[in-house]
């Protein structure tokens, strides 16, 4: 079984990822670093060199190698993950996906002290980032409203989260 968690980024999924794997007893991959890996590049380096094309076209190829290649696995996606390509219905036809909501003011709060590391953020100013927030949450959360489970994330039960899963299975 494959669990895929989405949500905007700063919305918790690599810590999530990480303590639902102890819980179910299952291995946690995070596909920005499995692309990390594969490129021998940082993402932003990639994004920097060769742009959010390239990166899309990167992280597509890597979301299908974990599916074919994984399992009993929980796979943190990037935020935009879901949104490109026909990767939702990839998500939901291979596994059980998991959107980790988080309201636009909380994703502002955590961002502003982890800008530096994701390149789509890191030269906004706060006013900047907070327009950059609420237009692509209201891109996005239609690709994200069609998981199969949608979990807070503001202060999420990580227990209560592993039975909603077990339940789908």
């Amino acid at each position: 079984m494959k669990i895929f968690l989405i949500g905007f980024m700063g919305s918790g999924k690599t810590t999530t990822g990480k303590k639902l794997a102890k819980i179910l007893n299952f291995d946690f991959y995070d596909l920005d670093q499995m692309i990390e890996q594969d490129e021998n590049k940082t993402i932003d380096s990639i994004f920097e060199e060769d742009g959010e094309e390239k990166f899309r076209w990167l992280e597509r190829n890597a979301l299908k190698k974990s599916i074919i290649t994984l399992s009993n696995s929980i796979i943190s996606t990037g935020g935009g993950t879901p949104c490109f390509v026909n990767n939702m219905d990839l998500m939901n036809k291979s596994g059980i996906t998991v959107y980790l909501e988080l309201d636009e003011k909380s994703i502002l709060n955590r961002l502003l002290f982890a800008k530096e590391s994701r390149p789509l953020i890191k030269k906004l100013s706060e006013d900047e980032l907070r327009i950059f927030i609420s237009e692509q949450l209201s891109i996005r959360k239609p690709f994200y409203q069609r998981s199969k489970i949608t979990f807070s994330a503001l202060s999420p039960n990580y227990y209560q989260l592993g039975e909603l899963i077990k339940s789908l299975e």
